[in-house]
């Protein structure tokens, strides 16, 4: 076994998962490195032959140091995985295609949420901006059925017991009414399931609009339509990468071909996705 990086360093940063999840990939024996299969602890380069499931993985010499991100303006509709067998529209219908890399999510927005989302080339880099020892807060607009008194605002704030661990805001201000309607803006250390909309429903509150427009240093644009996505430049990716608390890493340069191909999907005018009805 050739002297180089950890073996689930090297599978985290071809966006296959966390390095915690290739972990356990290389314990139930999924990867073989040249015709022996792997143990935790092994290292590889980018002259090794990697195996993933007895498919062989590409892995370019840059691959391992260099790293793409983009923004996407998800809409109300799409789903934040894969497949869906009920056939639902997903985030990854939109994104351009990769050569030997794939996108992975920084955090999932549920299908009546919509806003900003995040994906990388960089399985760490994703782990990283998750987990709450970051300290990468996320910002929403919220709208809520009814106004906030003062009191609640403050218990917002302070926590809330929810079933599955207290949770609270780090911030909340309100914004502009509409009608019987309030908008606020909030934010939070951490992505759990519905987590926004459980704590207003916690105080009485129904939640009937709802978007991110915040990840970390990273704000959705006004120019950025919905179903629509921009690749984020260096400065942007070494925030990201400084916020995540790791050393930063350039931004890896598509070849001609692959700029002409991305240019042709950005521009292709996305399919509409249906509104989902909440039960």
């Amino acid at each position: 076994m050739s002297e180089g990086e950890k073996l689930q360093k090297i599978l985290a940063n071809a966006g296959l998962g966390s390095r915690r999840a290739m972990e356990e990939w290389i314990k139930q024996g999924r990867i073989r490195v040249g015709d022996r299969t792997a143990t935790l602890g092994d290292r590889a380069d980018t002259t090794d032959k990697i195996f993933v499931d007895g498919r062989p993985l590409k892995i370019s010499r840059t691959q391992t140091y260099q790293t793409r991100v983009l923004i996407y303006h998800k809409p109300i509709g799409e789903i934040s995985s894969r497949k869906d067998p009920e056939g639902r529209p997903s985030v990854y219908d939109r994104l351009p295609k990769l050569e030997n890399e794939r996108w992975v999510s920084v955090g999932r927005l549920d299908i009546n949420t919509s806003g900003l989302q995040l994906f990388t080339t960089d399985g760490e880099l994703a782990n990283k901006l998750m987990h709450p020892s970051s300290g990468v807060d996320r910002e929403y607009m919220v709208r809520v059925l009814g106004e906030a008194s003062p009191d609640q605002m403050e218990r917002l704030r302070q926590g809330i017991e929810l079933e599955d661990g207290p949770a609270h805001f780090t911030d909340i201000i309100a914004g502009k009414g509409e009608g019987a309607n309030r908008w606020y803006y909030v934010c939070l250390m951490e992505g759990r399931n519905r987590e926004v909309r459980r704590l207003w429903e916690s105080e009485g509150f129904k939640v009937n609009r709802l978007k991110r427009v915040r990840y970390g240093p990273i704000f959705i644009p006004s120019r950025l339509k919905q179903g629509n996505w921009e690749l984020l430049e260096q400065p942007a990716v070494s925030a990201l990468y400084q916020a995540a608390l790791l050393e930063p890493r350039q931004v890896a340069p598509a070849s001609s071909g692959q700029q002409e191909k991305m240019q042709r999907q950005k521009n292709k005018r996305p399919k509409a996705a249906p509104r989902s009805r909440r039960k």
